[in-house]
């Protein structure tokens, strides 16, 4: 390899460690800059690893980079030569690797720091991780960040999912939103059979006509039972989003229930998915069984209550109890669905077995967006 673009872009891939075979002596300024601020985050994991910087041999940085050394860079100046070298989806990937694969706790405890984060969802799965060891003044500022995500969650959100429950056409109601969706080909052609015209074998629609959607009035009650592990940390946020967004419905109940060990009941904060995410206590075990029975007996009107519970399945408690409430909720026909993940991606991570075991007990379950959970509910309420 001799090309020297090709040998800066392997030296700008493999960092200082590659200094002895491939020196930075031919980068420009631009690009000793990037290589600085990247060595600033990567480095810690070789060290971490047992390697140690090359400072010896050809083209060592024993002294040649003394001003450019990553040392002299802090939290808030590495995170600013980041957003003035890279593009965003570069900005916004590397200051995930700082905060959730290698570490760097020291971006969180700053709230000056904090402040020039990007606000995003890696941001606040971190943050809610993080808070339980903040100080009063720092939690304020997680709950400033916090709030700042939600709100762009809930905007992309909220109208798919308002979507996915708008109800079935009516034709009876007609509607004063005029789209394809709601086009009614058939009243249009009747309307207009007085515009034949003969000559040109064609109607001549003057008059179009739409037809409405009916809003459902649905008297039915959620209950959302969220494990709050940590390894189902992005399905407890989208669990606290769908919350807020399915207790804006009419006649629509919302019980939202958090568990480990122990059993939160969240219900009369699940109009407000920041309150619900500051109270959520990531760790602990896992008691499936306990969070199932507290669950049931909020159950009022079987046949129009759905039972939701978003866990990974690893249970830590009795799973004969956990099989018997399944099983006593099914009986009663309550619609029961457990959901290895509720998120983005719907990327599952659990007990395959212990989810076919509730399977066979009445349970339906799936891993799904937000957007096919709530296609989901509406199938249900129909």
């Amino acid at each position: 390899m001799s090309d020297p673009v090709h040998l800066r872009r392997w030296r700008m891939v493999l960092g200082r460690y590659a200094e002895r075979s491939l020196p930075s002596a031919g980068m420009t300024r631009q690009e000793q800059r990037a290589d600085r601020a990247m060595d600033y985050l990567y480095a810690r994991e070789m060290e971490r690893r047992g390697l140690r910087r090359d400072t010896r041999g050809k083209g060592g940085m024993g002294g040649r980079f003394g001003s450019m050394d990553p040392s002299q860079l802090t939290a808030l100046g590495w995170l600013g030569e980041l957003r003035a070298l890279f593009p965003q989806s570069v900005y916004e990937t590397v200051q995930a690797h700082a905060i959730d694969n290698l570490g760097m706790d020291d971006l969180l405890s700053d709230p000056d720091v904090l402040d020039a984060l990007e606000p995003n969802k890696d941001l606040l799965k971190a943050l809610i991780a993080f808070k339980g060891g903040a100080d009063p003044a720092m939690r304020e500022k997680i709950r400033e960040v916090t709030r700042k995500v939600v709100e762009e969650i809930v905007r992309k959100l909220k109208p798919k999912v308002e979507a996915a429950l708008a109800g079935r056409p009516n034709r009876f109601r007609r509607s004063q939103v005029k789209s394809m969706q709601t086009f009614d080909w058939q009243a249009t052609i009747r309307d207009n059979l007085k515009n034949w015209d003969a000559e040109r074998q064609v109607i001549i629609a003057d008059r179009l006509r739409f037809h409405g959607r009916s809003r459902r009035r649905l008297p039915w009650t959620i209950i959302l039972c969220v494990d709050q592990s940590g390894s189902m940390l992005s399905s407890t946020i989208y669990a606290a989003v769908m919350a807020s967004i399915l207790t804006a419905l009419p006649a629509v109940e919302v019980k939202l229930i958090v568990f480990d060990t122990a059993i939160v009941d969240l219900s009369s904060e699940a109009h407000d998915p920041v309150e619900v995410l500051m109270a959520v206590q990531l760790g602990g075990g896992t008691d499936i069984a306990s969070a199932m029975e507290y669950c049931e007996g909020l159950v009022t009107q079987p046949s129009r209550t759905i039972f939701v519970l978003i866990s990974d399945f690893e249970e830590g408690g009795s799973v004969p109890r956990m099989l018997a409430a399944a099983r006593r909720m099914a009986s009663a026909r309550v619609t029961m669905l457990g959901l290895g993940a509720l998120s983005d991606d719907a990327a599952p991570a659990y007990d395959r077995r212990m989810a076919e075991r509730l399977t066979g007990c009445g349970m339906q379950v799936a891993a799904l967006t937000p957007e096919h959970f709530a296609e989901w509910i509406g199938g249900v309420i129909t």
